[in-house]
């Protein structure tokens, strides 16, 4: 059976980087805690550490090793929460990852709801490649993922896309990049520097094809996994950028940019994905109760 005070000891070496460093915190000699350390990796028989110069690193199986630690000891907290103190009022979890694809400003507008409910959730977000995420759900490490396509058909994991809503794009763009294009939307895009999702995004395709159709030829300057990192490079003059119509009043106000235009001919849209075929966890039925608020039916039609 695993010894869980050779797992704390574990994780406060990971988190201080060093032996001496966590020997001192743990009041034990550097060479009890190696010798504790040595004993954990032998029972998982793996390496947790590596040597870099006077640090210690994680290796692949360490930061494995590292985020299950996190988790184990976090519940081991909510239990004594829940014992020691209010059984009553305890916060359960509520997990969602976050494919990093997905707007900020979407993710706190569909995840907000779960925090209002009757039964207090404390928010747990993780944010990663969506095929990392789907992973942990299947294991149940989350409660579902919010993405911006169906769960992928290549990937052996029984799971459930359930649609939250689409809506149409904004295209945006700082003052000084505004002031030298005409008004006429989308004509005013040809050969205008442009920042478009990166290659995991679902609008991606969508919006290049949009583009070609109507012969708008940009230069294509940027492309951006993260939507608030595109933005920020739209803020200070980098390019023109799209983002989704129901965010677009938001951004503007955060960056101080304005609108060039906007399509419903390009669609974005945002699923929840969950290893139930039908939704029963209270916070994810919220979330997909507040989505269809949200996503008014003159953007979804």
């Amino acid at each position: 059976m695993l010894n869980y005070k050779h797992l704390y000891y574990f994780r406060t070496v990971a988190k201080a980087g060093a032996i001496n460093k966590a020997a001192e915190k743990l009041h034990l000699t550097p060479q009890t805690l190696s010798g504790q350390i040595s004993i954990l990796e032998d029972r998982l028989g793996v390496a947790l550490f590596r040597r870099s110069g006077r640090r210690l690193e994680l290796t692949d199986a360490g930061h494995t090793a590292l985020t299950y630690a996190d988790e184990i000891f976090a519940v081991g907290a909510e239990l004594e929460e829940a014992l020691l103190n209010r059984p009553g009022a305890r916060v359960h979890p509520f997990r969602v990852g976050i494919a990093d694809v997905v707007p900020k400003a979407i993710a706190y507008q569909l995840l907000a709801p779960a925090l209002t409910l009757a039964e207090p959730v404390k928010l747990i977000c993780r944010e990663h490649r969506l095929e990392q995420l789907v992973a942990d759900l299947a294991i149940h490490r989350l409660d579902m993922v919010l993405a911006d396509r169906p769960l992928p058909s290549n990937m052996d994991i029984k799971g459930y896309s359930h649609p939250l809503g689409e809506c149409g794009i904004t295209f945006l763009a700082a003052h000084a990049i505004a002031e030298t294009l005409s008004p006429d939307f989308p004509a005013n895009l040809h050969e205008t520097p442009l920042l478009i999702p990166g290659e995991d995004s679902a609008l991606r395709i969508p919006l290049l094809r949009w583009l070609e159709r109507r012969g708008i030829q940009p230069t294509i300057v940027g492309e951006f996994d993260d939507s608030a990192l595109m933005s920020a490079f739209g803020q200070a003059g980098a390019g023109v950028f799209p983002v989704p119509l129901t965010t677009a009043q938001e951004v503007m106000r955060q960056y101080g940019v304005v609108e060039l235009g906007q399509t419903l001919e390009i669609r974005e849209r945002f699923f929840a994905i969950s290893v139930e075929r039908r939704l029963s966890h209270p916070a994810v039925l919220a979330v997909s109760e507040a989505a269809r608020r949200r996503f008014h039916p003159q953007d979804t039609d």
